[in-house]
C-alpha cells in the first residue's frame, strides 16, 4: 500500500513527498488506514526508528479540527529530545496546513515561554510527563477536549519513573477519547496502563513481542575484564567510519571511557546525567551532525535519543535486564538500514548473553576481538580508498603544483607511496606493532550441569566464582532478571560480576564473584521474594530440592516478612549457621 491509497489529505500527501518519504514502514502501512477508518485504542510494538511518528502523526493532522483552538490530541515521550523531535517532525508533516499549532512542552527550559504558548491556543501538544503534569497543577492547561492520547515509548517512561505523572495526566483527559500506546517491549507496567486507560485495543507488532530490530546483527567480543578497554579501541579502529553509542554501566564510568578515547586521538564525547542541559544540548548536536563519531553514554541519560544512520552499539558492559538491551540495540539499523550491536563481555558473562538470545529471539554470533595486523589492514584499505576517490580541485591546486614536482622529484613511484602510507598510517604500526591478541579462551561449558540417574551433579564453579544456591525457583515465579536483582540489592553493588545462572522447579544457583560471596550471604538473611523466605547458601554441588514455600505474587525482594491476606506470618525467624 502506498501513502496515496491510505485516505490522506492531499495536503498532507504533499507534505510527506515533499520530505522524500516514498514507501511506508510496516507500523505506517498497517496503522495508518486502520485508525482513519475505524478510530480506536492501539497497542503498537515496534522499536524506535520503525516510523512511529508518522504513523500516529499523520491521522492526527487528519483528524484534528483546525477551527477550535483548543488542545485536541496530546503526545506524551520520555526525553526532553524525543519531545522536540516529534513536534518538528510533525510539523514538517503540517507544511500545508499552516492553521494547525504544534507545541512542545517540556523541562529544562523556560515555562513561561510555554504557557504563554499554551494561552495563545494549540491543537497539538508534544510533552514529557513531568512538565506536562506540572501545567496541570498549576492550572494553565485544559485537556478536556483531547480526543486523541499518545503515550510514545511507554516502557521508557515508566522505566524513568514517570509512572505517577502519566496516571495524573490521564485522569484529567476525557474517558471519551481514542489512546494510542507504542512501546518496544511489553512489561507489566505497561500492560496495566493498557488494561486500566485502553478499550479492547487492537495490536499491532512489528516483529515479536520484545524482539530486538530485524535488521540488526548481535555480536559479541570475549575478552578478560582487565582488556576491555582495549578491545573497545580496536572495534574503533577496525571500522574507521564507525558512528555510534557506546553504552557504559555508570556515569563516572562514562566520563572515564570517554577522556581516555579523548586522550588517545579518538573522536568521543560523554553524555551523563551530571551535564547541565545546555552541555548536553551542545554534545548532541555535536554528534548528530556528525562532529562526533561516539558518544559514551549510560542508559538513562540516551534514553529517548532520536539519531538516525548509527552504524553501531557498543555494549561496554552488558545490561542489567533485557528490556534494556532491546532499547539499546534499537539505536541502531533504524528505517530500513542495517546496524551492528557489539557487546565486549568477561569471560564470566557468556550465561548472561544466553540469557539476551533467548529474551530477543536472535543468536548472537562470536567474533574474535580483531588484531593488530588485520587492524592495520583494514586502515590501509580504507587509506588507499580516500586516495583513490578524493575529490580533485584542479583549478585550487595547479598554482602549487610546480613546487610539490620540484620537492617529490628525487622520489620514485615506489617511494613515494610508501611516504603518502607511512605519513597518514604510522600511529596504527606503531602501536599495533607487538600488540598481543585479547581474546580469552570459551568457557560456555564450563560449570555445566549433568544429570545422573536422577541425581544432580555440578562440575567446578568458574574461576574466581562462587556458586551460591537458592531455595526459590520457578514455581514460585522467578526469573533471571529476579537474581540478578537479588545479588545488586544483597552486596550492594550494581557492578558485581555475575556468571552462569540455572533455575530449576524449586530452587536456582548463581554464580557470583567470590569477594562478594560472603556480603551476600550476610545481608540476605531475612529478605523474602513474593513471601517466600530465602535461604541462601554457598555450594560447590547440586543439592536437596525442596525447602520452598509459595507466597502472594507480589514484589522484589524486600527485608522482614510478608503477611499474606490470611493474617498470619508463614515463616518463623529461625536461627541460621554461616554457610560460606
Amino acid at each position: 500500500m502506498q501513502f496515496n491509497e491510505m485516505g490522506l489529505d492531499p495536503r498532507i500527501l504533499k507534505g510527506i513527498q515533499e520530505m522524500g518519504f516514498e514507501q511506508p514502514s510496516p507500523i505506517q502501512e498497517q496503522f495508518i488506514p486502520l485508525f482513519l477508518e475505524n478510530p480506536t485504542d492501539i497497542v503498537g510494538l515496534a522499536q524506535t526508528g520503525t516510523g512511529k511518528t508518522a504513523a500516529f502523526g499523520l491521522p492526527i493532522l487528519q483528524k484534528i479540527d483546525p477551527k477550535l483552538r483548543v488542545p485536541q490530541a496530546l503526545i506524551l515521550s520520555p526525553t526532553r529530545e524525543l519531545c522536540v523531535q516529534i513536534a518538528r517532525e510533525i510539523s514538517e508533516y503540517a507544511k500545508y496546513l499552516p492553521d494547525i499549532v504544534i507545541t512542545p512542552i517540556y523541562g529544562g527550559a523556560d515555562i513561561s515561554g510555554q504557557i504563554s504558548a499554551l494561552r495563545k491556543g494549540v491543537h497539538i501538544i508534544a510533552a514529557t510527563p513531568g512538565r506536562m503534569h506540572d501545567m496541570i497543577r498549576k492550572n494553565k492547561v485544559d485537556l478536556s477536549k483531547i480526543t486523541i492520547m499518545v503515550l510514545d515509548e511507554a516502557d521508557e517512561m515508566l522505566n524513568m519513573g514517570f509512572q505517577e505523572d502519566v496516571d495524573a495526566i490521564l485522569e484529567q483527559t476525557p474517558k471519551e477519547k481514542n489512546t494510542l500506546l507504542f512501546s518496544a517491549t511489553m512489561p507489566k507496567e505497561v500492560a496495566a496502563i493498557a488494561k486500566n486507560y485502553m478499550h479492547n485495543p487492537v495490536e499491532i507488532a512489528v516483529g515479536k513481542k520484545g524482539s530486538g530490530a530485524e535488521n540488526v546483527e548481535h555480536i559479541y567480543h570475549m575478552v578478560h575484564a582487565k582488556d576491555r578497554y582495549s578491545a573497545l579501541k580496536r572495534v574503533m579502529d577496525f571500522v574507521p567510519e564507525v558512528y555510534g553509542i557506546v553504552f557504559c554501566r555508570t556515569r563516572i564510568e562514562t566520563k572515564e571511557i570517554a577522556a581516555q578515547l579523548i586522550t588517545d586521538g579518538y573522536s568521543a564525547e560523554a553524555l551523563h546525567g551530571d551535564l547541565s542541559q545546555q552541555q548536553r544540548d551542545f554534545v548532541m548536536e555535536k554528534f548528530r551532525t556528525g562532529g562526533v563519531q561516539m558518544l559514551i553514554a549510560t542508559d538513562v541519560a540516551a534514553r529517548g535519543l532520536d539519531v538516525n544512520n548509527l552504524t553501531h552499539v557498543v555494549n561496554y558492559n552488558l545490561p542489567d535486564d533485557i528490556e534494556n538491551y532491546t532499547h539499546r540495540s534499537g539505536r541502531t539499523g533504524r528505517a530500513g538500514k542495517s546496524g551492528i550491536s557489539i557487546s565486549i563481555i568477561h569471560m564470566k558473562e557468556q550465561g548472561r548473553i544466553r540469557m539476551i538470545e533467548k529474551g530477543i529471539g536472535k543468536k548472537f554470533l562470536r567474533m574474535p576481538v580483531p588484531t593488530g595486523k588485520v587492524i592495520c589492514e583494514k586502515q590501509l584499505m580504507y587509506l588507499i580508498d580516500k586516495l583513490q576517490t578524493v575529490t580533485i580541485n584542479e583549478e585550487q591546486i595547479e598554482p602549487f603544483l610546480a613546487t610539490v614536482h620540484q620537492k617529490l622529484e628525487a622520489l620514485s613511484k615506489e617511494e613515494l607511496i610508501k611516504h603518502v602510507v607511512s605519513l597518514e598510517f604510522n600511529r596504527f604500526l606503531e602501536y599495533y606493532g607487538n600488540t598481543p591478541d585479547l581474546n580469552a579462551p570459551d568457557t560456555h561449558d564450563s560449570g555445566r550441569r549433568e544429570v545422573r540417574e536422577g541425581r544432580e551433579m555440578r562440575r567446578t564453579s568458574s574461576e574466581g566464582m562462587t556458586q551460591i544456591r537458592l531455595n526459590v525457583g520457578l514455581s514460585q515465579g522467578l526469573i533471571p532478571k529476579d537474581i540478578i536483582t537479588f545479588v545488586i540489592d544483597a552486596t550492594g553493588r550494581r557492578n558485581v560480576e555475575i556468571g552462569k545462572i540455572d533455575l530449576y522447579k524449586n530452587h536456582a544457583t548463581v554464580e557470583v564473584e567470590s569477594s562478594y560471596g560472603t556480603t551476600l550471604l550476610r545481608n540476605s538473611r531475612g529478605m523474602n521474594f513474593r513471601g517466600s523466605f530465602f535461604d541462601a547458601e554457598a555450594t560447590s554441588g547440586g543439592g536437596r530440592e525442596g525447602g520452598d514455600r509459595g507466597g502472594d505474587r507480589g514484589g522484589r525482594f524486600e527485608r522482614g516478612f510478608r503477611k499474606p491476606e490470611g493474617g498470619r506470618d508463614d515463616f518463623k525467624r529461625r536461627d541460621r549457621k554461616k554457610r560460606f
